[in-house]
This record gives C-alpha cells, sequence and structure tokens, in this order.
C-alpha cells in the first residue's frame, strides 16, 4: 500500500483530538473542504468515513443540507477511500460524478465510499468506480453518489 496518508492517519489519530486534527490537516491540504467542517471518522484500505454536523453555513433556503455540500462530502470520502487503498507507483483523479438525491438532507450526516472494484497495480490506466452513501443519524440514506476515479501509474 502507498500510504503516507493511511499511515499518518494511523498515527495522529491515536493522540487525544487526533481525528479533528486529521481532519484539520486534510482541510489545509485541500482547503474547499473545509467549507464543510468534515470529521474523517475511519480511514482504511477499501473503506473511508466522513461525518458533518448540521450547521447553517451547509444549508440551503430550506433550511436542508445544500446539495453541493453533499457532492463535496462524496468526493472528499471517495478521494480520502482511494489515496488510502492505493498501491505504490499509481496515481489517482476524479473524473466524474452522478448523484441522486433520495430524501431532504437534515441533521448530521456521515458518507461511506467503498470500490466497486478491487484497486490495483496496472501498466495502464484504468476506470474505479466509488459508491458513496450518505446516511442521516436515523440511517436513512439520503444522497448517493457514483464516483468515477481514474487510477494510472505514476509517471
Amino acid at each position: 500500500m502507498s500510504t503516507s496518508l493511511l499511515s499518518l492517519y494511523r498515527k495522529i489519530t491515536r493522540w487525544p483530538a487526533g481525528h479533528w486534527l486529521f481532519s484539520r490537516a486534510v482541510c489545509f491540504k485541500a482547503p474547499y473542504f473545509g467549507t464543510i467542517a468534515p470529521r474523517i471518522v475511519s480511514l482504511e484500505p477499501n473503506r473511508c468515513e466522513v461525518r458533518i454536523r448540521d450547521r447553517r453555513r451547509v444549508h440551503n433556503h430550506i433550511g436542508t443540507v445544500h446539495a453541493i455540500a453533499m457532492c463535496n462530502l462524496a468526493e472528499l470520502t471517495a478521494g480520502l477511500m482511494v489515496d488510502a487503498s492505493l498501491p505504490k507507483g499509481m496515481r489517482w483523479i476524479p473524473k466524474g460524478m452522478q448523484v441522486q438525491y433520495l430524501a431532504k438532507a437534515r441533521g448530521t450526516l456521515q458518507a461511506t465510499a467503498l470500490p466497486a472494484q478491487p484497486i490495483v497495480v496496472a501498466t495502464e490506466g484504468y476506470a474505479l468506480p466509488v459508491t458513496v452513501s450518505v446516511r442521516d443519524r436515523a440511517g436513512t440514506e439520503v444522497f448517493s453518489a457514483v464516483i468515477d476515479m481514474w487510477v494510472s501509474p505514476a509517471k
């Protein structure tokens, strides 16, 4: 496994407030994700879980979590999962996203990202669909996404 990201996560999250610190570091590296104030709950090869709290700054005009905030959450969760799962010598980039808004999104939301197929070393680039499910505290799926990642050998 590549993964200085995964090693860093495992090291930092052993500390008091480690999940908060790691989440802040991710947002420092990729500032736009800070707009949703994510908390990385779990990160391991082939699985990532990220939570966002219900806050006014992620609401739309009807008081539910904004569609783009959930897209942001899905992209972050999928990207962290792929990065933590990537074999050495490989790289990734998102190429597309299909989303479904399934129910009004209220309250704290948690996203879970899983790859649709194993992430492997390859001599050619390949498409990797990543499924992201976003659920509310009651366990109702309010949003789903399939994010198309392009995985290829690093130059």
